[in-house]
């Protein structure tokens, strides 16, 4: 992952990648300890989430 200077960077848009990044952390990231499944897969796979 690249690192990004946040210096010029507005408070709105600071948001927007902050929202883009836990959707990917969440949604997109695969993990080992789950079975090779994204955290909400994972949920869903055991019934905690729809």
């Amino acid at each position: 992952m690249r690192t990004k200077s946040w210096t010029k960077t507005g408070i709105k848009d600071f948001i927007l990648s902050l929202d883009k990044y836990l959707h990917w952390y969440n949604e997109h990231r695969i993990k080992a300890s789950l079975g090779y499944k994204s955290p909400v897969q994972y949920r869903q796979s055991l019934g905690i989430m729809n």
